[in-house]
């Protein structure tokens, strides 16, 4: 006998409920795994931007492990600490070697430093500060400044040695500025890293793997070119002893080109050279934290470099400095090599020697530029790359800029770069298309702290 119609009608929609009740529980669990998978991406990706983007706390900064040489160690500082203290005074170690490293006598391994980002001392965070609003020091030359004013170049490393000094002595030393169109004599003050002993004696350095040593006659050609100050706070310039050293010493001071960072003493190392143009006072400072060993540090009756693991020294002279002077200059060595985002160590250390009384820092040693940041009205430009140079296997170090500042007596300075190729020995202005695209990577290594226009000018961002 067959059920009734009313009870196949009921099994029916039975069968119907529990078919609408699966579905609606599959759909229910597929929503739960999606939003599960959703929230897990997003806290983890949250997490590692917020390691990636912010710069370690003291406690957790990697230390450099001790050189052969003496050193006694300290915690990194924070990037917002004002005067440095006491680090281990021992060299950056580098990666896999090229023609442009200088590896320590003992490499020690490090831990990479992950990308900075602007504190609430810089100018990215708060709304007052990104638009430089009332109370906040906004970074530039004013447009309606008022009175007199400078226009200095700063160019990266320039070395006469190895293959340059194979090409400059078939070519001659003027080709490596042959390009530039006089730049450097139609400003008011030019100043180079100088990455090369200049002697004819000497003794090469026994624990180096590249060792530069160049001949007197290329500071003729440099002096000529409008180059009117060099930098020899590096990590090549004792390549080739003390005695080469000295030798620089006296090579630049008979022509006529003074030098920082570098000298027979420590009083003499830490000494700014001073320069007046067009009513307005310019100090200029040399300072280095990459040297392969502790004692290449000048001493008081010692001849070496002006070396700031432990600024104290720096930071008390850039002081007395911004005291008889209206612009203060601070042309540093640091940070790693081939390596394009500059870490918490080289902005800290910047950033101290603003809040020392620093006007405009101006950094190099990557051999590959890097970005720049606004602070406190200032500009912190971490790396200017190569100049004249060999040609590595590392695309990035064929690129540079001549970074010039326009900077008033009251220390405000705009900043515009102008793209370079940095061929072997030679320094060639980029073709525009190529130069736009060098301007975007500069901007876009700076954090979103800054803009740069189509002319290489460089903005504080949300001005």
């Amino acid at each position: 006998m067959y059920p009734s119609r009313s009870q196949s009608r009921k099994k029916d929609e039975n069968k119907k409920k529990r078919r609408r009740r699966t579905i609606w529980a599959w759909t229910n669990v597929s929503l739960l795994l999606l939003i599960t998978a959703m929230l897990t991406y997003y806290f983890i990706g949250d997490r590692g931007s917020g390691i990636a983007s912010e710069p370690p706390p003291a406690e957790s900064a990697a230390s450099e492990a001790p050189s052969p040489s003496p050193a006694v160690s300290a915690a990194q500082p924070s990037p917002t600490a004002q005067p440095l203290p006491t680090a281990t005074v021992t060299p950056e170690s580098t990666p896999t070697p090229t023609p442009e490293a200088t590896p320590a006598p003992s490499p020690s391994p490090t831990v990479e430093e992950p990308s900075p980002t602007p504190s609430a001392d810089g100018i990215a965070e708060g709304a007052a500060q990104t638009g430089g609003g009332q109370g906040q020091d906004v970074s530039g030359l004013p447009e309606n400044a008022a009175g007199q004013t400078v226009t200095m170049n700063f160019a990266g490393d320039v070395i006469f040695a190895g293959k340059v000094a194979e090409l400059l002595q078939k070519k001659g030393y003027d080709y490596s500025y042959s390009a530039l169109d006089g730049m450097f004599k139609k400003d008011d003050l030019t100043v180079v890293n100088l990455e090369t002993p200049i002697t004819t004696g000497g003794v090469g350095a026994a624990d180096k793997q590249f060792v530069f040593k160049g001949a007197p006659a290329a500071l003729d050609a440099l002096k000529a070119a409008g180059v009117d100050a060099v930098n020899l706070a590096n990590n090549h310039t004792l390549d080739q002893g003390e005695q080469g050293l000295l030798d620089t010493l006296s090579h630049l001071s008979s022509r006529g080109i003074p030098y920082v960072g570098a000298g027979r003493n420590s009083k003499e190392a830490y000494t700014a050279q001073y320069f007046e143009r067009n009513g307005i006072k310019i100090a200029l400072l040399g300072f280095t934290r990459v040297i392969p060993r502790s004692d290449w540090t000048a001493g008081a009756a010692k001849p070496g470099l002006a070396a700031v693991y432990d600024s104290t020294e720096a930071l008390k002279t850039i002081s007395a400095v911004k005291k008889k002077a209206d612009i203060v200059v601070v042309v540093v060595h640091w940070g790693k090599e081939r390596v394009e985002q500059y870490d918490s160590t080289q902005q800290t250390l910047g950033r101290s020697f603003i809040d020392a009384g620093a006007d405009l820092v101006i950094g190099g040693h990557p051999h590959v530029l890097q970005g720049i940041e606004p602070y406190k009205g200032k500009w912190i430009a971490y790396s200017t790359g190569n100049f004249i140079f060999t040609r590595s296997t590392t695309p990035a170090t064929w690129e540079t800029a001549v970074f010039q500042a326009e900077c008033s007596i009251k220390g405000e300075c705009s900043l515009t770069l102008h793209p370079m190729d940095a061929e072997l020995g030679q320094p060639v202005p980029m073709n525009d298309a190529d130069g736009q695209l060098l301007l975007s990577k500069v901007q876009s290594l700076s954090a979103g702290l800054v803009r740069i226009g189509s002319d290489g000018r460089v903005i504080q961002a949300g001005r």
